[in-house]
């Protein structure tokens, strides 16, 4: 239902965009949002944003990374600037809402994960 792509090898210091599109027999989406696991670490909130714009962030990723999503499409962003060594992780999307099977059950879908690696 979600397919992430965008992750890569990239210096300290450097820029990557992730994408996520949501595909499928989909009703609606609500909130939208991207985690993070790192190796031997539990998975964390990097960012999330609702339907109708509202974001919130990690303390970590605050003024280095952006959320943004495209209604249109079923599409989330993250822009993450000023990487660092410590943001090295899988990156997973996620998105809330309900598909066409039964619009009243709420569901939560998750990406596949893309590896974000920041090493010089």
């Amino acid at each position: 239902q979600l397919q992430a792509s965008g992750g890569g090898l990239v210096q300290p210091g450097g820029s990557l965009r992730l994408s996520c599109t949501a595909s499928g027999r989909i009703f609606s989406i609500d909130d939208m949002g991207w985690y993070r696991q790192a190796p031997g670490k539990q998975r964390e909130l990097v960012a999330t944003i609702t339907d109708d714009g509202y974001t919130n962030y990690a303390d970590s990723v605050k003024g280095r990374f952006t959320i943004s999503r495209d209604n249109a499409v079923h599409t989330v962003y993250l822009q993450m600037n000023s990487l660092k060594p410590e943001d090295t992780a899988v990156y997973y999307c996620n998105a809330d809402g309900r598909d066409v099977t039964n619009i009243f059950i709420p569901r939560s879908w998750w990406g596949q994960g893309t590896l974000v690696t920041v090493s010089s």
